[in-house]
């Protein structure tokens, strides 16, 4: 409330001075409730952080809780002719290849044109499309105005029709249309036939024999290969179903036989290790810089206001010691129990894990299986990724115990608002009635000091007509 600069002119007296200070008194009494509406703000911004951790963390969790992460293989090749990827279900071994033939897409071209512009037919068309693979006949319809080269070349790229056209200029003048199958192999040959316009029949006919009126520049063929000397045949260059879990590349011929060997690949495995390993650590030092504390050094010294938001908050102490509890699968079905025995130790002092890579690699290499089932466990109800996994979510849910602490502490700061602005109406009332007193004092005392002026006055008056 602003000073009242007219209060004290009747009695003269510093009421104005006196009202701030009794508003000053009486304000007194909002600082405790402003001072826990800025703890429990600060405790809500710090459940956010914690979720944001716990989110975090939580990626880095889902990364490494897959079991094909420790079934990984790779693959590498004596030759450059072919290459090889692998999937879950790669067998670990050496095989022979040996590629005799790749696999081509058929390439059918026109005679020669004098323009790609000026229109071929006379009347309306249609160009059926068949491909050797028995798929349904394509109809390409092209009108008489439209039978340029450019006009079919068009129309047959909006019909889907399995072959990709192009124009090619083979000189000044001299135009070709070239069509070419969308993919290799003898299935994906077309034949190809005109009705409805005589001189497009004449120049676009196909079906393989020597009344054609294209030519085949690239006949399609099949990829050729042998596997462990067993005879494949297949209609493209990449074969994913010849070796269970092994995609290969085709890329050339090979002169004899090759070695693809497929190995074990930890790199995945202990990239994701790695991973967690750092995300969990970062979550511990969330942990602790939520729940920091320093000790006050002189028995008179208030606590340090750098203290952690959430230092003794029992939601964060269940969170962190639930997890703790989680870094170790004494049920698993394998020799590998603790993150200990793959190189993971904690440290005792601050928590955090250490990695030691020549020891999870060597685990890994040794038997990622058995690395598999401690940390991934059935991936439903056992292994550390899939507890960790199931308590996160659960903590994070609408109904987990971090939003019904955020619940709790938004419900105490509407109570404190509440608080808050009932003690301050409360306030501006006792100093709007002290205001009022206090002027009305201000009235009384003129009205006294004027009464007191005359009467004086009179008195004065009378003595001196006494005295004459």
């Amino acid at each position: 409330m602003a000073t009242i600069s007219t209060l004290g002119i009747g009695s003269g007296l510093d009421l104005s001075t006196i009202l701030d200070n009794l508003q000053t008194a009486e304000k007194a009494s909002l600082t405790p409730i402003s001072t826990q509406q800025s703890s429990y703000t600060a405790k809500l911004s710090a459940y956010g952080t914690l979720k944001s951790s716990l989110t975090s963390f939580q990626t880095a969790n889902t990364a490494l809780n897959s079991a094909a992460l420790f079934a990984s293989t790779k693959a590498t090749s004596t030759s450059s002719a072919f290459s090889a990827t692998t999937t879950t279900g790669a067998v670990a071994g050496k095989y022979t290849v040996s590629v005799s033939q790749l696999a081509t897409a058929q390439t059918l071209t026109s005679a020669v044109q004098s323009s790609n512009t000026t229109a071929l037919g006379t009347s309306d068309s249609t160009i059926t499309i068949q491909q050797a693979n028995g798929n349904k006949a394509v109809a390409v319809s092209v009108s008489a105005a439209n039978s340029s080269l450019t006009g079919i070349r068009d129309a047959i790229n909006k019909a889907d029709a399995g072959v990709t056209a192009s124009i090619i200029k083979v000189g000044d003048g001299s135009y070709r249309l070239s069509m070419t199958s969308n993919d290799t192999g003898t299935d994906n040959a077309a034949t190809i036939s005109v009705s409805g316009d005589s001189t497009l029949q004449g120049i676009l006919n196909y079906d393989g024999t020597s009344s054609s009126n294209m030519t085949q520049s690239v006949a399609a063929q099949n990829a050729k290969l042998t596997v462990n000397n067993v005879a494949i045949e297949n209609s493209s260059n990449s074969i994913s179903d010849a070796l269970e879990g092994i995609t290969l590349n085709l890329t050339d011929t090979t002169s004899g036989n090759q070695t693809l060997t497929v190995t074990q690949d930890t790199t995945s495995a202990s990239s994701a290790v790695s991973d967690w390993v750092n995300a969990y650590n970062s979550l511990q030092d969330s942990f602790a810089s939520l729940t920091k504390y320093t000790a006050v050094t002189t028995q008179s010294a208030s606590q340090d206001s750098s203290n952690g938001a959430l230092l003794g908050d029992s939601t964060l102490r269940t969170i962190q010691s639930q997890l703790k509890s989680m870094l170790t699968n004494a049920a698993s079905s394998s020799t590998y129990k603790t993150l200990a025995q793959i190189g993971v130790t904690t440290d005792p002092t601050s928590g955090d894990l250490k990695l030691d890579s020549t020891a999870l690699t060597a685990a890994l290499t040794k038997d990622p299986d058995g690395v598999k089932q401690m940390i991934v466990g059935d991936g439903k109800t056992t292994g550390i990724t899939t507890t960790i996994a199931t308590n996160i979510t659960s903590w994070l849910s609408s109904t987990g115990i971090l939003q019904a602490a955020t619940d709790g502490v938004s419900k105490t700061l509407n109570n404190l608002t509440t608080q808050y602005n009932a003690e301050s109406t409360r306030i501006d009332n006792t100093i709007a009635r002290y205001k009022t007193q206090f002027t009305a004092l201000d009235v009384m005392m003129s009205k006294l000091n004027s009464t007191s002026s005359y009467l004086t006055s009179q008195f004065t008056t009378s003595s001196s007509s006494s005295s004459s």
